[in-house]
C-alpha cells in the first residue's frame, strides 16, 4: 500500500513539474515574441520610449501649473517650449565645446592606456607576457578605430543624422501630447477593459509610471550633482577637458554602477596623463568621496525608495542590455528591469493573497479595491489623472 501511495505521489509531482515547465516555456515564448515585435517596430517604439523618459522629467512642472489652474494644453505647450529652449541652450553652451574636444579626449585615453602598459611592464609588476601586451595594443587600436569611425560617421552619415532628427522631433511632439492628454489614459483604459482587468491593469500602469519617473528624475539630479562636484575638483586641479568629463559623468549616471566606474576611470586616466600620478590619485579620491556621498546622502534624500533591485542584479542587467543592444540597451536595462520587478511583485501579491469572500466588492487594495475615482487629484502622475476640459 505504501508503495502505491509513493508511486501516486511521484506521478503527481511529475505531472505538476511538467505543468509548471510547460507554463514557464509558454511565458518565455511569449516574451520572445514580444521582444521580436519590439525589434521589428523599433523605429516607432524608440521615439515613444524617449518621449516617456522626457515626460517623466517635465511632468512635475506641468502638474504644478495645472494645480494652479492652467489649462492642460497651455501648460503642456509652455513646458515643451521651455524644455526645447533649455535643450538648445545646452547644445550651444556644452555640446559644441564637448564635440570640439572629443578628439583630444580620445587621444588622452589612448595615451593613458599606453602609459599604463609601460607602467605594467616595469617594476614592481614586470609584466612581459606577449598576450597582455597584445591585449593593450588591441584596446588602443579599438579606441583609435572607434574614434575614426565616429568622425567618419559624423561627416558622411547623413542618413543617421536625419533619422536622429526625425526621432527627436517625433519624441518632442509625443512628449507634448503625453503632457497634455496623458492623464486621460488610465480612465480610458479602465473603460475599455472587462472585469477585474479594469482595476488591475490601471493600478499596475500607475505603479510602473511612478517607478519610471522616480528612476529618471533621481538619476538626472544625482548625475548633475556628481558632474558638478567632480567637475569642480578637476577644475581646481587644473585637469584638462573638464567640461567633456563633467558631461560624461552626467550621462554615465543613467547607467548605474558601470557608468560611474567608466566615467571615473576616464577622468583618472586623463589626470594621470596630463598632471601626473599625484593629481591622478587626488582625482581618484575625489571620485570615491563623491560616489560615497551619492550612495549614502544624495540618493536617500532624492529618492525615498529604491527600485527594489539588488546591486548584483543591476550589474547583470546592464551588462546584458549592453551586449544585446549596445549603449541603448545599457541605458534602458535598469528601468526595464525595475518595471519587470513591479509587474512581478504585483502579480505575486495578487496570486498569494486573493481577496476574501467579503472583499470581492468594495474592499480596499488593487484587484479587489475601491472603485477608482473617475476624476483623481491632478497632483498625481499624468497616467493616473484625467485631463480637464
Amino acid at each position: 500500500m505504501s508503495d502505491m501511495l509513493s508511486s501516486a505521489k511521484s506521478a503527481a509531482a511529475l505531472r505538476r513539474s511538467a505543468r509548471i515547465s510547460t507554463e514557464a516555456l509558454l511565458v518565455l515564448a511569449m516574451a520572445a515574441v514580444v521582444l521580436w515585435l519590439l525589434g521589428r517596430m523599433w523605429s516607432v517604439v524608440w521615439p515613444v520610449v524617449v518621449a516617456l523618459l522626457l515626460t517623466t522629467l517635465t511632468w512635475p512642472l506641468v502638474r504644478f501649473l495645472r494645480g494652479r489652474g492652467w489649462r492642460p494644453a497651455l501648460a503642456a505647450s509652455l513646458v515643451t517650449v521651455l524644455f526645447l529652449l533649455v535643450f538648445l541652450g545646452i547644445v550651444a553652451l556644452i555640446a559644441v565645446p564637448v564635440a570640439s574636444q572629443s578628439g583630444q579626449l580620445s587621444d588622452g585615453v589612448v595615451a593613458g592606456l599606453q602609459q599604463l602598459r609601460e607602467w605594467a611592464s616595469g617594476p614592481p609588476l614586470n609584466i612581459g607576457d606577449d598576450q597582455i601586451t597584445g591585449a593593450f595594443d588591441s584596446a588602443v587600436e579599438r579606441i583609435q578605430n572607434s574614434a575614426g569611425t565616429l568622425v567618419t560617421a559624423f561627416g558622411t552619415g547623413v542618413s543617421t543624422v536625419v533619422n536622429g532628427l526625425v526621432t527627436a522631433v517625433l519624441a518632442l511632439f509625443l512628449m507634448f501630447f503625453f503632457l497634455k492628454d496623458g492623464t486621460r489614459f488610465l480612465p480610458w483604459l479602465t473603460r475599455q477593459l472587462p472585469g477585474r482587468l479594469a482595476t488591475d491593469l490601471p493600478v499596475l500602469a500607475d505603479r510602473c509610471w511612478a517607478t519610471l519617473g522616480a528612476f529618471v528624475r533621481s538619476q538626472a539630479l544625482v548625475g548633475l550633482l556628481d558632474a558638478v562636484f567632480i567637475g569642480i575638483g578637476l577644475w581646481i586641479l587644473g585637469v584638462p577637458l573638464v567640461l567633456p568629463l563633467a558631461v560624461l559623468t552626467f550621462v554615465s549616471a543613467f547607467v548605474p554602477i558601470v557608468g560611474a566606474f567608466f566615467a571615473g576611470f576616464v577622468a583618472v586616466l586623463i589626470a594621470w596623463v596630463s598632471n601626473g600620478t599625484t593629481d591622478a590619485l587626488i582625482v581618484l579620491a575625489i571620485i570615491v568621496v563623491v560616489q560615497q556621498l551619492e550612495g549614502n546622502v544624495f540618493q536617500p534624500m532624492i529618492q525615498s525608495r529604491g527600485l527594489g533591485l539588488h546591486a548584483a542584479v543591476v550589474l547583470m542587467v546592464v551588462v546584458l542590455g549592453g551586449s544585446l543592444a549596445g549603449v541603448v540597451g545599457s541605458l534602458l536595462a535598469v528601468p526595464a528591469a525595475a518595471l519587470a520587478a513591479v509587474v512581478w511583485n504585483y502579480v505575486r501579491d495578487e496570486l498569494s493573497d486573493p481577496p476574501g469572500p467579503g472583499e470581492a466588492d468594495g474592499a480596499t487594495g488593487p484587484g479587489g479595491g475601491e472603485e477608482p475615482d473617475p476624476e483623481p487629484d491632478p497632483e498625481k502622475s499624468p497616467a493616473g489623472t484625467p485631463a480637464s476640459a
